[in-house]
C-alpha cells in the first residue's frame, strides 16, 4: 500500500517527454562536481547549457544531438531526462565559448578574473 500511495505521488508531478527529429533542447550537465564560475557562482551556475538538435530519435527514451566540435568527446546520445524543450526554437543561451564541459558533461573549473576597485570613503 505504501508503494502504491509514493507511485501515485510521484506520478502526479510526471510528466511524459518526448521530441521530434530537428527540435531544439537544451542538455542537461552535472553540477555535484568541479562547478566553476560562469558569470554567477553556486547555485545559480546555468543547469542546462547549449541549444542542440536532435538528430535521431533512438527507441523510446533516447535521443542522438547534434553536438559543436568542442564536445567530440562527449557521446552525442542522451537519455530523455537529460534534455529540456528549448523555450523558443531560437538561439538563447549561453554561449560556448564560456561554458568548458569536460567528457562526463561536468563543469571544469577556470579562473576568476579580479579587477582593482579603489573605494571611496564618505
Amino acid at each position: 500500500m505504501a508503494r502504491d500511495r509514493q507511485k501515485s505521488y510521484a506520478d502526479k508531478r510526471r510528466k511524459p517527454l518526448s521530441f521530434e527529429v530537428r527540435d531544439k533542447v537544451l542538455l542537461k550537465v552535472s553540477l555535484w562536481k568541479g562547478v566553476a564560475r560562469i558569470g554567477k557562482r553556486g547555485k545559480l551556475n546555468p543547469r542546462y547549457v547549449g541549444l542542440y538538435e536532435i538528430l535521431e530519435k533512438i527507441g523510446t527514451d533516447a535521443y542522438k544531438l547534434k553536438l559543436p566540435e568542442e564536445l567530440s568527446s562527449v557521446h552525442d546520445m542522451f537519455h530523455v531526462s537529460n534534455l529540456k524543450k528549448s523555450p523558443t526554437q531560437e538561439t538563447v543561451f549561453i554561449p560556448e565559448e564560456e561554458v568548458h564541459i569536460d567528457n562526463k558533461l561536468q563543469f571544469t573549473k577556470a579562473p576568476v578574473e579580479v579587477m582593482d576597485r579603489k573605494v571611496q570613503k564618505t
